[in-house]
């Protein structure tokens, strides 16, 4: 994979251009055929800001457009976390590319081992996806900001409690600008 490092009215170092090269050049093992990685780094000028350090990674290849941004004290942890997050965008396109070319050759299910309610007319219905784990777990009982918190220790993307301000099941998750959402059911 072609890595381009450069840095927007900043310098970037040898040692920060090297380290980046190498991390986001490993990245290539989680989805083969990534041709291109542009890595730009720059700094807020902002004072008020903590996480002055922005890093923006690209990544290009067979169709496929990766990309995110990400900031911290200093270019090092920003390249850190920003391997980070691709490696999750990389897994879950893999998946889905993976998914694509299985779900082609889906096997046909038997019309009498289906339950009458799937029958429609001479032909059954098929299964959108295969459940692969299930758990059972109690509802807490708890404000949105303690779901939120909760969403964090787990490292998840949403979590699922009662709200205790409303008395409805609901679910807290993060959305893609960093901050988090709340879907409430009625």
């Amino acid at each position: 994979m072609e890595v381009t490092v450069s840095g927007r009215h900043t310098t970037v170092s040898e040692s920060l251009r090297r380290q980046a090269e190498d991390k986001i050049g490993r990245l290539e093992k989680y989805l083969g055929g990534m041709e291109r990685a542009e890595v730009h780094f720059w700094e807020e000028k902002n004072p008020r800001i903590d996480n002055k350090e922005i890093c923006e990674v690209t990544m290009e290849g067979h169709g496929h457009h990766i990309r995110c941004k990400v900031s911290a004290p200093d270019g090092f942890t920003a390249i850190d976390l920003a391997v980070d997050k691709l490696e999750r965008q990389l897994g879950k396109l893999k998946t889905k590319v993976n998914k694509r070319y299985r779900s082609r050759a889906r096997p046909q299910i038997e019309p009498e081992l289906v339950p009458e309610t799937l029958l429609t007319g001479e032909a059954a219905i098929e299964p959108m996806y295969e459940i692969a784990r299930r758990k059972l777990f109690a509802i807490n009982n708890m404000d949105p900001q303690g779901a939120a918190l909760q969403m964090d220790l787990l490292n998840h993307d949403f979590y699922l409690f009662k709200n205790s301000e409303t008395n409805r099941t609901a679910v807290v998750y993060r959305r893609d600008q960093g901050n988090v959402g709340l879907i409430e059911l009625e």
